[in-house]
């Protein structure tokens, strides 16, 4: 089996899905971009590059005999005309920021066709951290409500919308009204606005109400940006007041599993992978 290259941006995503292939066997090399990684790549074979330098990060995946790739993780869309480009970045990079003006899944279809134009066979995380995924059904011992199995209904067909435009991947739902949809700030952030919003509006900690809800976009690549759920998440559902997460069964990544069930069994949240036609 070749050596897999994991091209890591920020956030726990990179980490879960570095040791998760490498307890599956595969034998690892990180391609670690500049200010969006952290300690944890130190356990493993690893470059360092910046966004620009994309000839960098092709000859440390070859010297590396990496055959396969993979990406994980955030990165902020850059101010193109800020990079420091290698010579190769700088022959790639107008076509992605032209790709870019059509959106977030533009510029990753775009990535993605560069490093396969190089030979690379570009992985999902569901083909190389497949523990990594949220299949159908319930983890942990909490399940929805009717009030909230009709707020996932609804919260799936507005990302189905919202995907079509390209904006997020989540939104939050109480009794029927839409209290916030994810656009560039990330699902935490969103998470932290609704917490916001008067008490009459969603629910409280005490006493919670309304659901947050993950899906990939209709239009995306699902081997570059699958939605994603983790300790913090769940931490700020509770802040937020909410009962449960739900996400497409076999479209979203859970980070740190057992660390996740142990925070919503422990606050009474649910967490379920729902197939969208079943909702």
């Amino acid at each position: 089996m070749s050596r897999l290259g994991i091209i890591a941006g920020g956030g726990d995503l990179p980490r879960a899905v570095a040791q998760s292939a490498r307890e599956n066997g595969r034998d690892v090399f990180v391609v670690s971009l500049t200010g969006d990684s952290s300690d944890w790549t130190a356990q493993f074979p690893r470059e360092e590059v910046s966004l620009g330098e994309m000839g960098k990060a092709l000859r440390a995946l070859s010297a590396s005999k990496c055959t396969e790739v993979l990406f994980a993780g955030r990165v902020g869309r850059p101010r193109f005309t800020e990079l420091r480009l290698d010579a190769k970045g700088a022959l790639v990079m107008p076509r992605l920021a032209a790709a870019a003006l059509k959106g977030d899944d533009a510029l990753l279809r775009g990535v993605v066709d560069i490093f396969e134009k190089e030979g690379y066979r570009v992985l999902s995380v569901a083909e190389a951290a497949p523990g990594l995924i949220l299949g159908e059904g319930a983890i942990g011992r909490h399940r929805p409500s009717a009030d909230a199995e009709a707020d996932i209904a609804k919260g799936f067909r507005v990302i189905a919308r919202m995907g079509e435009l390209d904006i997020g991947q989540a939104t939050a739902v109480c009794e029927g009204l839409v209290l916030a949809v994810e656009a560039a700030e990330g699902t935490d952030a969103m998470l932290k606005r609704i917490a916001e919003l008067p008490e009459r509006l969603r629910g409280s900690p005490g006493k919670p109400r309304g659901v947050l809800v993950k899906a990939p976009k209709p239009i995306q690549d699902r081997k570059t940006d699958l939605p994603v759920i983790g300790v913090e998440t769940v931490r700020n559902a509770i802040g937020a007041g909410l009962s449960g997460i739900a996400v497409e069964a076999n479209g979203a990544l859970v980070v740190d599993r057992a660390d996740v069930v142990r925070a919503a069994d422990a606050a009474g949240l649910f967490i379920l992978g729902i197939v969208p036609d079943k909702a």
